[in-house]
């Protein structure tokens, strides 16, 4: 059974999507939730498609694992509110936590992301100890990239359509700060012992694999770091990559 959601998140409508699991799937149906974010769009106008094959991924997670799975736009893509920053979309991340916790009638709540979406829940679960657990699939380990032209972003986020008011942001310094201050490298090391697996493809035309490695040391080593050869940067659409997702939320019951 799936269904519609609509999150609040600072005043803001983001659209969602809810997959449940069938009363007779594996192990405990629907008495674990996970977070599944989308990352940073890629093309021109990408905002209107971002995530919009994630509602698959969630209804195969809900079907094979037994988990409640919650997708959704974030701020600026799809058909949700509001315009992009960092700031904000780790909002968003942790309001879906909480819609999750409360709509999904669910025990406990972990994450998966994908991106930037990945860099966010490891932040996310780094200040929220009530995440049981995260999944990072091609996650920078910081923003610093973005931080040495935030106009350049901002333009960017512009022609992908994630920023559309002309006077956003209106404290444009602010809004680059934010590239700084939220690091996944200075939070991944509060997960553990929560588990975390990371995931990169070799070959990652975006982000290199070195970040996948830097974010496993902040975190002493204490994740499960799997690299998948001649895999780049989209493994969402890796085969390999979901079957180590659903492997890791089978393990997450044991």
């Amino acid at each position: 059974m799936s269904e519609a959601a609509t999150i609040t998140s600072d005043g803001l409508r983001l659209a969602g999507f809810m997959a449940r699991p069938s009363a007779s799937a594996a192990k405990g149906a629907g008495r674990y939730g996970l977070v599944l974010c989308h990352g940073f769009p890629a093309e021109p106008k990408g905002f209107r498609l971002a995530g919009h094959t994630y509602p698959q991924l969630a209804e195969r997670i809900a079907a094979d694992a037994g988990w409640v799975v919650l997708t959704f736009n974030l701020r600026g893509t799809g058909d949700s509110q509001g315009d992009f920053s960092v700031a904000g979309w780790l909002t968003d991340v942790k309001a879906a936590i909480a819609h999750l916790l409360v709509a999904g009638g669910v025990q406990a709540v972990w994450m998966c992301g994908f991106s930037l979406g990945g860099s966010l829940c490891l932040c996310a679960a780094g200040e929220d100890p009530e995440v049981r657990g995260v999944a990072a699939f091609s996650a920078p380990a910081d923003f610093s990239e973005w931080a040495v032209d935030p106009r350049r972003l901002l333009d960017r986020a512009r022609t992908v359509g994630v920023i559309q008011r002309a006077g956003f942001p209106a404290d444009f310094e602010a809004w680059a700060r934010e590239l700084r201050d939220i690091r996944p490298l200075s939070l991944i090391g509060k997960i553990p012992p929560r588990p975390v697996l990371l995931v990169h493809g070799v070959d990652d035309e975006i982000v290199p694999m070195l970040d996948a490695r830097a974010l496993a040391e902040a975190a002493d080593g204490d994740v499960e770091l799997r690299i998948l050869a001649a895999a780049g940067h989209r493994l969402r659409h890796d085969p390999r990559a979901v079957a180590l997702l659903l492997g890791w939320l089978e393990r997450q019951l044991l």
